[in-house]
């Protein structure tokens, strides 16, 4: 289904073929899990294009459509050639992705044909997910919510930020997942870093603790943070907490089609503003996810896109004071028919522990 929406919008826009190398991109077409594959698509045929180490898993995978494999001494870059040459393509369009020296390594090795950039016509496609991907995205989701109900109980003065990193990390592999994304373990002033290593630092009563963790299951991934207090929280504490939480929930309600998404990410800087705190928000508010971590779309003051029914964003608003901490509290949303559905379901209150 993918692929004729892929070929349908080709014909419509007058493209006569597009390479695919965006890996990605292949695997959300095909079903391909290897590393390493590109599609020739044009609007009436496509060509799946591995080496010898993939021939047996792609006979597997990739169905309904012509695959080529090729090994030493022949290159990709011959492979395409051949095929253009077969099908008359006298033009060949590639991804926004593709990078310069790439670009310049295929015209070199392509004579015969022209290469034309093309806008990403896969992004739109990719951005409205069937109920099938839904399901699968939700399966990581229940990962990521037992991975930090899992890591929680090591949320205690003298356990190192590490040894939570490596305790979350094993646990999302034990469990027959990758991870989405190196894991963040912050603490303390460290939890001021939105993007933040851990460290060999030992946690200590009075710490923000922020935990930003994702599994990536059968090719589909989720994406959940939390922010924990060590002992007693202060009055500070709860009055920043408090204010990104309902930030999370208010813009998670307002993800409803037809909603330009940066009106989403304003209404979290409204919210923030309200205790003086939108300064301490320099990130957008969330992402598209999905194949990727960071899928496409964004929740942005920058961005252009528009809420719409498939989709599935994070939402995470934080509040980043350097010398004190930080908060982000970060769910995963279906946006379906009747309204924003949370797949994330790890609670959101604040957690004194320890």
């Amino acid at each position: 289904m993918s692929l004729q929406k892929l070929q349908a919008q080709l014909q419509a826009d007058g493209h006569s073929a597009l390479l695919v190398n965006n890996i990605a991109n292949v695997q959300w077409l095909t079903g391909f899990t290897g590393s390493f594959g590109s599609l020739l698509v044009t609007p009436r045929s496509t060509t799946f294009i591995t080496d010898s180490r993939y021939a047996i898993q792609a006979a597997e995978q990739v169905k309904g459509v012509d695959v080529r494999t090729f090994g030493n001494p022949v290159r990709f870059e011959h492979v395409v050639a051949d095929l253009a040459k077969e099908q008359g393509l006298g033009e060949v369009g590639f991804e926004p992705t593709v990078t310069y020296g790439t670009f310049e390594r295929w015209a070199a090795a392509w004579p015969d044909f022209d290469l034309k950039p093309m806008p990403d016509l896969i992004a739109p496609l990719r951005m409205i997910k069937t109920a099938d991907e839904v399901a699968k995205i939700a399966e990581a989701c229940k990962l990521a919510d037992a991975t930090m109900e899992h890591v929680s109980r090591l949320i205690q003065p003298g356990v190192r930020e590490l040894d939570i990193h490596l305790d979350l990390e094993f646990f999302i592999r034990r469990n027959g997942a990758y991870l989405g994304f190196e894991p963040i373990v912050v603490s303390g002033p460290n939890s001021a870093r939105p993007h933040g290593k851990a460290t060999e630092r030992k946690l200590e009563v009075g710490d923000f603790v922020t935990i930003d963790l994702g599994a990536k299951l059968d090719g589909w991934n989720s994406d959940i943070t939390r922010t924990f207090v060590v002992g007693k929280a202060t009055d500070r504490h709860r009055e920043i907490y408090d204010q990104v939480l309902r930030a999370l929930l208010e813009c998670t309600q307002k993800l409803v089609p037809g909603v330009p998404t940066k009106d989403v990410d304003a209404h979290a800087r409204a919210v923030l503003g309200e205790k003086d705190l939108a300064k301490y928000f320099g990130h957008g508010l969330g992402h598209g996810l999905g194949r990727d971590v960071h899928d496409f779309g964004g929740l942005s003051p920058l961005s252009n896109d528009t809420v719409a029914v498939g989709q599935v964003w994070t939402v995470e608003p934080g509040v980043y004071i350097e010398g004190f901490g930080g908060v982000r509290i970060e769910d995963d949303v279906h946006v379906s028919e009747n309204g924003p559905v949370v797949l994330t379901h790890f609670p959101r209150e604040l957690m004194e522990l320890g």
